[in-house]
């Protein structure tokens, strides 16, 4: 447990002081909504990537344009100038999908990225790493704790995967395309990804001018940093070698489990999660552009890894042990968000079974669509049933406790938010995986490491 509570650290700081509630209980017997329409799942998809795209696009912060962290409708300057590293990352591939499903033109979008782009080229940089939070007015640092004022190593592979994205995306376009498309490949090959292994045969997570490897988390699977050692390794000036991925990543293959719950092998070791699996964003976040069907290595076949721990996720929901309201085959989902704690106040849980506090969080079912289509497609006409309540100004709010009289998280998170039009396109078209596994760089990052794709 030692180990995840490190790994989440970062999460779990995130929204723990909100200056002011994001949610409000729901009262069944103070509402009379209209009946719901009934929407096919093709609709029940496009509603759900229309809406969430606003988040990038509509509430994104003003002068950089880039993702803020979070956005409270019900107090939309609490915290409007901090943004999200790894959140604008999401974003960046969330434009891409705007364009080819005509919420935005090629021109529109064209002008947003090269703003964005172009606040990430002026932004404090640490040895080529974006820190996790920044001043979108300036581009300063914002310290996302008394240790991490520095470089994030996961937030900008999280970011340098959308920019990957871009580059491929508009690399033969017009003029203007092109020189964004090289300003997407120069802002990635400057992160040098070399300088956080201090010298070991491992990744680590933070470096700051203040306090160095003060902090001293090394990236050590399984968890949602998988794409870090992928971009190390694929990067020209600054690569990491397999013995890095070997030691530090898989432990020295210590990786690997035999566990299995409800019939499905977890294949790999979940740290800090070893029975169940972790939360679901495991399986989201390296996975918006790495694509995982026909990726493996020694170790694992990464689809089989995803699609397990989704349907693990899903079969403890159905099991429902602890037997919370609602839970079920078209309600579930167990991920990091926003959360109820029990006193009643309001902060952030990496929800997983073995840490279920009754909260759904939509993103987990919603970004798991390639792995479990139609469960997670009954989830969102769940979800959609009970609009009245879940569905705000940029799609599904964060999370919701049924358990609660319907209580609800009236907020939205950029790293839950993008998943879902991300992977929803992925299920649908293979955009973001298509585009970041043609980039040449990458397929050379996967050869070093040994990976079959």
């Amino acid at each position: 447990m030692k180990k995840l509570g490190a790994v989440l650290i970062v999460f779990l700081v995130i929204c723990s002081c909100s200056k002011s509630s994001p949610s409000e209980p729901f009262d069944p017997a103070d509402d009379n909504p209209d009946p719901v329409e009934t929407l096919t799942d093709i609709e029940i998809m496009d509603l759900v990537q229309r809406e969430t795209f606003k988040y990038f696009w509509d509430f994104a912060q003003t002068n950089s344009k880039a993702a803020r962290e979070r956005y409270h409708p019900n107090n939309p300057s609490q915290d409007q100038n901090v943004v999200t590293t790894g959140g604008s990352g999401f974003g960046l591939m969330a434009i891409l999908v705007g364009i080819e499903r005509g919420y935005v033109t090629r021109a529109e979008a064209v002008s947003r990225l090269q703003t964005i782009l172009t606040f990430f080229e002026t932004a404090e940089r640490f040895h080529g790493a974006w820190p996790h939070w920044i001043n979108g007015t300036n581009g300063n640092v914002i310290p996302f704790s008394p240790q991490d004022n520095g470089g994030d190593l996961v937030e900008t592979a999280f970011l340098v995967q959308g920019l990957i994205c871009v580059k491929e995306y508009f690399k033969n376009g017009t003029t203007a395309e092109v020189a964004l498309a090289n300003k997407a490949d120069t802002l990635w090959k400057g992160v040098e990804w070399d300088w956080y292994t201090q010298g070991q045969n491992a990744l680590f997570w933070h470096w700051s001018p203040n306090n160095g490897f003060a902090i001293n988390l090394k990236l050590r699977g399984y968890n949602e940093t998988l794409i870090t050692y992928i971009l190390a390794a694929a990067s020209p000036d600054y690569p990491i070698t397999m013995a890095h991925y070997t030691d530090g990543w898989a432990n020295n293959g210590a990786i690997v489990s035999a566990n299995t719950q409800y019939g499905f092998p977890l294949i790999l070791k979940h740290a800090g999660s070893e029975q169940f699996g972790g939360p679901l964003f495991f399986a989201h976040y390296s996975y918006l552009g790495l694509k995982p069907l026909g990726l493996s290595d020694q170790y694992a076949n990464y689809w089989d890894v995803n699609v397990n721990h989704t349907n693990i996720n899903y079969q403890y929901c159905v099991v429902n042990p602890l037997n919370h309201t609602d839970y079920g085959p078209d309600c579930w989902g167990l991920t990091a968000s926003y959360s109820r704690n029990a006193d009643g106040s309001i902060g952030y849980n990496a929800h997983r079974p073995g840490n279920d506090p009754g909260v759904i969080s939509p993103t987990a079912a919603i970004s798991s669509i390639p792995y479990t289509p139609e469960k997670s497609l009954a989830a969102m006409h769940f979800f959609y049933s009970k609009k009245n309540i879940l569905l705000g100004p940029a799609g599904f709010y964060d999370a919701f406790s049924p358990k609660n009289n319907y209580w609800v998280a009236q907020a939205y998170l950029a790293i839950d938010q993008g998943p879902q039009i991300i992977m929803i396109e992925n299920h649908r078209t293979q955009l973001l995986w298509n585009l970041f596994m043609q980039n040449e760089d990458v397929q050379n990052g996967l050869d070093a490491l040994g990976f079959n794709y």
